[in-house]
């Protein structure tokens, strides 16, 4: 496996994405309700200080530093970690708006580019909140904890990108050049 720990390995970036992927575990697992007397409403305060405050900190630092791509990541989705924490409980169709307007933003996200395992985390980050955002529209627990197992995924591979770099574990999939390995038999 490739070792290229280029992408991501800036401290900053570790930071953000470590932060981000415990705010994602947690509001996951809190979605999935697999484990007993655990809900959304305990992942609150992690979205609060850890999904809010502490992103939109290394999101700061990171555009300071120059990395316009983490900063914006980091500094956007640390606002709206911290107002989805702050903000009282909303209608169906209120949270079913800001999760898809929250959705757009990981898409977004997922389009810009960067290395695998951040287009990965911000892909399965993105399904997680459009599920949960139909899931609030149309008033389905089935779709919202299917969303949750999402950004349970997707917090599994924020805090694997963040060891990654710290550990020098590999980051990239290598790939395969075309036609290389087949060979025709004639």
């Amino acid at each position: 496996m490739d070792k290229d720990v280029s992408a991501g390995s800036g401290i900053t970036t570790v930071a953000g994405r470590l932060a981000l992927g415990i705010t994602l575990l947690a509001f996951g697992l809190g979605h999935t309700a697999v484990i007993d007397g655990v809900s959304a409403a305990d992942a609150g305060s992690i979205a609060q200080y850890v999904g809010g405050v502490a992103l939109f900190v290394a999101g700061l630092v990171a555009l300071r530093e120059g990395d316009s791509a983490g900063g914006t990541a980091f500094s956007v989705l640390g606002a709206l970690w911290f107002t989805w924490a702050v903000s009282d409980s909303a209608s169906g169709n209120e949270a079913g708006l800001f999760l898809l307007l929250f959705a757009l933003v990981a898409l977004s996200l997922t389009l810009a580019g960067g290395d695998q395992l951040g287009q990965g985390m911000y892909g399965l980050f993105f399904v997680a909140l459009l599920l949960m955002a139909i899931a609030s529209f149309v008033g389905n627990d089935g779709l919202v904890k299917v969303g949750g197992w999402f950004a349970v995924a997707a917090g599994a591979v924020a805090w694997y990108a963040a060891t990654a770099a710290l550990a020098h574990w590999p980051t990239a999939i290598p790939r395969r050049a075309a036609g290389r390995g087949v060979t025709a038999t004639g």
